[in-house]
């Protein structure tokens, strides 16, 4: 009884809907997550050549830039209008939002991944007769994992939140339910769809970490001395290096030995 008549009284947390409606919330949540993972797949499709052709071609980094960051600045609402004439109320006008939102970040982010790349890592690679094309495959873009996860984890979740706007067209995952809730404040359908919302977000979040972590275990190795750079800022200034110091590798020369050498493997 007590359980039923959470519903009548309109409590925030209600065990009685989540049992009545567990299938509106598993379709709901399919759905969010389906748009959700559609939008940064193509998000990347689409971010990856921009970034190598604003890199590649310096003159064409600024439009690129500026261009995505001018979608990012669009309202929600007012881009979602703007697309409709285009794609009318289906999914596919959602999940196009999403990916032009989604370009500002994961450009960005690219390209700060390339450019991070330790240059001694590209000359050892063309030393070893790396072309351009297998340069950037197998050397550039392993070493420049770290920076495009993190831009891939905001990306994931920033689309999550944003695919609630979907729920205009009826597209919005979650967002459905919520928007189908607030007219009558139906209080436990709004708060249980809004905690999915942020599960999902945070469940994303530490996947993407996970797979961040298992791509990228150089990331945590902990520098036990001097760095190669150091040692050869110090050797020029005139200081004298001591034999195991001078022989001791630090986390440049682990950097620029893993990237040629896995490379090749």
């Amino acid at each position: 009884m007590n359980a039923q008549g959470c519903l009548a009284a309109n409590d925030w947390i209600c065990g009685e809907y989540l049992r009545s409606r567990s299938q509106d919330l598993t379709d709901a949540t399919v759905q969010h997550v389906w748009i959700t993972v559609v939008s940064v797949v193509i998000g990347l499709v689409v971010a990856f050549p921009l970034a190598l052709l604003a890199r590649s071609r310096p003159s064409f980094a600024g439009p690129v830039l500026g261009l995505t960051t001018l979608l990012y600045t669009i309202p929600s609402l007012a881009l979602f209008s703007l697309l409709l004439p285009l794609f009318g109320l289906s999914a596919g006008l959602v999940i196009t939002g999403l990916v032009l939102y989604s370009l500002t970040i994961l450009v960005r982010n690219i390209m700060a991944g390339l450019e991070s790349v330790p240059e001694e890592a590209r000359e050892a690679a063309r030393g070893m007769g790396y072309g351009p094309g297998r340069l950037l495959w197998e050397v550039e873009l392993p070493l420049a994992l770290p920076a495009l996860m993190a831009g891939l984890r905001i990306v994931t979740v920033s689309t999550i939140a944003l695919t609630t706007v979907g729920s205009i067209v009826g597209r919005g995952g979650l967002g459905n339910l919520i928007e189908d809730a607030l007219p009558s404040f139906f209080k436990a359908q709004v708060l249980t769809a809004s905690v999915l919302c942020v599960l999902l977000a945070v469940v994303a979040d530490l996947l993407l970490l996970g797979v961040q972590r298992l791509l990228t275990p150089w990331t945590r190795i902990r520098p036990s001395g001097p760095s190669r750079t150091s040692r050869l800022s110090r050797a020029a200034s005139g200081e004298v290096l001591d034999s195991h110091e001078a022989g001791k590798p630090g986390p440049a020369d682990a950097i620029g030995r893993s990237g040629p050498a896995k490379v090749g493997s």
